[in-house]
């Protein structure tokens, strides 16, 4: 099977999924701590923007802006790499963690965008682990809501980037 190519693509927002390998335990609250810790950390290295998120017990989701040079490719692998230490040594475990290859999108325009934000903080919802965004502690959900970065920073350790975006929802961004 070959190898998928992903284009270079810089200075955009992208919209990314990492998948848990099927073969490993889902994820519980000391995981999601150590994945959002290796995820700030990742973060502060590379300069990346991070605009919205949400971990599941099997994936999470993410908005990431990878200004030039960076690629998405390498913040991808970068958090996986330092979350997987984290996490395995956490759980007294060892092995591959998430899934090799990742989906990723390009975010084209503000209403994209906006969908996908909120497609990113229903997830929980849609996947029945509670009843409404708000419930949910992993989530940026709790920012776009209304909440300060320093309360949510303290709810659970990772805060976003507030993106600025056109008013016009057709705008290219």
């Amino acid at each position: 099977m070959s190898r998928l190519r992903r284009p270079f693509l810089y200075d955009r927002y992208i919209f990314a999924t990492v998948c848990l390998l099927k073969s490993r335990t889902k994820l519980r609250e000391g995981d999601f701590e150590r994945l959002a810790d290796a995820l700030a950390r990742m973060r502060s290295k590379h300069g990346f923007g991070l605009t919205a998120w949400a971990f599941l017990p099997d994936h999470w989701h993410a908005i990431i802006y990878s200004p030039h040079p960076l690629s998405i490719s390498r913040v991808l692998q970068a958090v996986k790499v330092s979350s997987t230490i984290a996490i395995n040594l956490g759980r007294r475990e060892a092995g591959e963690l998430w899934q090799g290859r990742f989906f990723d999108r390009a975010l084209r325009t503000v209403k994209e965008y906006g969908e996908t934000v909120e497609y990113i903080h229903l997830n929980p919802v849609r996947r029945g682990l509670v009843r409404t965004p708000q419930e949910w502690k992993w989530s940026s959900v709790h920012e776009y809501s209304g909440a300060r970065g320093e309360e949510q920073k303290r709810r659970c350790g990772l805060c976003i980037d507030r993106p600025r975006l056109p008013a016009d929802e057709r705008a290219r961004i």
